[in-house]
């Protein structure tokens, strides 16, 4: 990836129709501060905008994808609280749960508390074996406040989801996987390579297609299954409406 950048704590660069978001606080195994949160506010807001990205790839720099909250930065507020406060100024999480494109993440090293919260809002989710993962917010009298108390359970079950949330345990990747934490599991020495051709695969769909079929899992979940199903019915309507329109043009 080029070294330069616009931004302080982030890699960004554009392949073909991809973005590819890269985390550079590699002295601190990029740990999650609020210059990071502006940073990937402004980086999230340029993906959405711009029509020539139709996928986006999140990778970290150095020994691991992110250690987590920046810890240093509780110390300089007048409390844990207020420093958490800060981070949900910017709402990166709801950005990113809605972002209309598919997101791949490809994670190694360490993916501990906002690291795994980040990967669970995104799509698709590759990690290299030997991976940890963790959740310890409540060792440290708090929760998971970036939708890992939501987007945790949904994707490994309930039970699953208070045994690590509850314990706050280091899991290795294969782990993650038997769980359904993870898309696949990649060597180390390949996955970025493993990322790229997904994401690049993933850009290359109809946009239009891929942003409904996101919004109809997204939202069905919280349906009851008829809504869900009748959701379904209409945007799929409404997609083979578009296809008529454009061949008949065509």
């Amino acid at each position: 990836m080029p070294s330069s950048s616009p931004f302080k704590t982030l890699l960004f660069e554009k392949r073909g129709g991809v973005a590819h978001i890269s985390l550079n606080r590699p002295h601190v195994v990029n740990a999650y501060n609020i210059q990071m949160r502006d940073d990937f506010f402004q980086a999230l807001a340029a993906c959405q905008l711009d029509t020539e990205v139709s996928s986006l790839l999140i990778t970290g720099e150095g020994r691991g994808f992110c250690a987590g909250a920046d810890l240093t930065e509780f110390g300089t507020a007048p409390s844990q609280v207020i420093a958490r406060r800060a981070r949900w100024e910017r709402d990166v999480w709801g950005q990113l749960l809605n972002l209309d494109k598919p997101v791949v993440a490809a994670v190694h090293g360490y993916c501990i508390g906002s690291g795994l919260e980040i990967a669970l809002l995104c799509d698709l989710r590759i990690a290299a074996i030997g991976t940890v993962f963790a959740l310890p917010e409540v060792q440290l009298g708090m929760i998971p406040a970036a939708g890992g108390t939501q987007t945790l359970p949904r994707v490994a079950g309930s039970s699953a989801a208070m045994d690590l949330l509850l314990t706050g345990r280091r899991f290795q990747a294969e782990e993650a996987f038997s769980m359904g934490l993870l898309t696949r599991l990649s060597p180390p020495e390949t996955l970025r390579e493993e990322a790229w051709r997904l994401a690049d695969m993933l850009s290359g769909l109809p946009v239009a297609t891929a942003a409904a079929l996101k919004q109809v899992l997204l939202h069905g979940m919280d349906l009851g299954l008829p809504e869900a199903l009748d959701m379904e019915r209409r945007v799929a309507a409404r997609l083979a409406g578009k296809t008529a329109q454009i061949n008949t043009r065509a």
